[in-house]
């Protein structure tokens, strides 16, 4: 790699005429390089950069981005950090907060924290340097202690949250009607008959739990069921562990209906409902919280509350760029709740 820099052929010409191209043979590099260089593009190292600009410097080669970018300060990249892209919903979401980012000229960086708290706080610690001008963000949501948070708060680097949040930080905030999607689909089970409706949690800690669980006790109670703190089972990130706990859950509490407040849940049920031969929309009647496209396809069907993943990603770019362009004042947050949609299938609709 040094090598290389030694013996780059020298270029004679004005130093008030440079192009990309010459700069580029200076450097013996290629010129997409060099402009994915000035761009802050992630694929290229931090040495690789550090060069290149440190040569058109020398050479007076400023085009009008890289100037713009150098007065303002600007990496023209932002960050975006998710439990994980397996989910279809975080994948889907991503997908429209990059929409967002390319028609403003940024760059976005994925940082996936697989649920580790850890990891969230090494993010968020890495990321006040000047790397990146905001952070789109949900949160994994496995502890009380958001320190990390506040500290980065106080760097006053814009942060918007979607999906899953921290109540205590006060941000801008993009989220679904989560209290009234799991009302509407607990009473749904309700109406066909379902009394043993056990709801499967991964965190009940996180902001879109608890209300997701409101809602499916509050149902409850307005059809005047008792809630039973036994029929809420906590469930793991691990398939093959969550298909042991609810084994032993379908053999012990012979559940009518099943409430998964995420998609991997529903999932494990399925396994557990057929090794035990059990039939999926008359036996037990399953829905959950999910964006899986293939939910159609399941045999039978799969019920689900569906969320505008899509949406909900162009709605949290967009007030991340509203911050980033001033034109939302400071401390002054916004807050928007989109509609997620009930979608009746087979593994609710079938005859018991």
């Amino acid at each position: 790699m040094f090598d290389m820099w030694l013996v780059a052929p020298v270029i004679h010409c004005s130093m008030d005429t440079i192009n990309i191209k010459q700069l580029a043979e200076r450097l013996n590099l290629s010129t997409s390089t060099v402009s994915r260089a000035f761009r802050g593009h992630s694929d290229i190292n931090k040495e690789t950069k550090e060069k290149i600009l440190a040569m058109a410097r020398e050479l007076n080669y400023q085009p009008n981005h890289l100037a713009s970018n150098l007065r303002e300060n600007k990496s023209k990249t932002i960050a975006v950090i998710v439990p994980e892209i397996a989910n279809n919903f975080f994948s889907r979401a991503i997908n429209g907060i990059e929409h967002v980012a390319r028609i403003k000229g940024y760059h976005v960086l994925i940082y996936l924290t697989n649920d580790d708290f850890d990891k969230e706080v090494d993010f968020i610690s890495e990321l006040h340097n000047g790397r990146v001008e905001g952070i789109i963000m949900s949160a994994t949501g496995e502890a009380n202690d958001h320190s990390h948070m506040h500290r980065f708060r106080s760097k006053r680097v814009p942060l918007v949250f979607f999906d899953r949040m921290y109540d205590d930080v006060a941000t801008s905030r993009v989220e679904t009607n989560d209290y009234d999607s799991s009302f509407s689909a607990t009473q749904h089970l309700i109406e066909k008959g379902c009394r043993r409706i056990v709801y499967l949690v991964v965190n009940k800690n996180l902001s879109i739990g608890k209300m997701r669980m409101q809602g499916y006790k509050d149902a409850l109670e307005d059809a005047g069921l008792s809630f039973d703190e036994e029929l809420v089972i906590d469930c793991s990130n691990g398939l093959a562990e969550n298909m042991e706990i609810l084994d032993k859950m379908f053999l012990e509490m012979r559940p009518d209906g099943v409430f998964a407040s995420v998609e991997r849940l529903a999932i494990a049920s399925y396994y557990v409902c057929h090794k035990r031969n059990l039939s999926i929309g008359k036996d037990i009647r399953i829905i959950c919280f999910s964006s899986l496209e293939i939910a159609p396809l399941l045999n039978p069907a799969l019920s689900t509350i569906t969320q505008p993943a899509y949406e909900m990603g162009e709605e949290a770019a967009n007030c991340l760029f509203r911050l980033l362009e001033g034109k939302d004042s400071v401390g002054k947050y916004e807050h928007h709740v989109l509609a997620s949609a009930l979608v009746l299938r087979e593994s609710t609709l079938g005859e018991g």
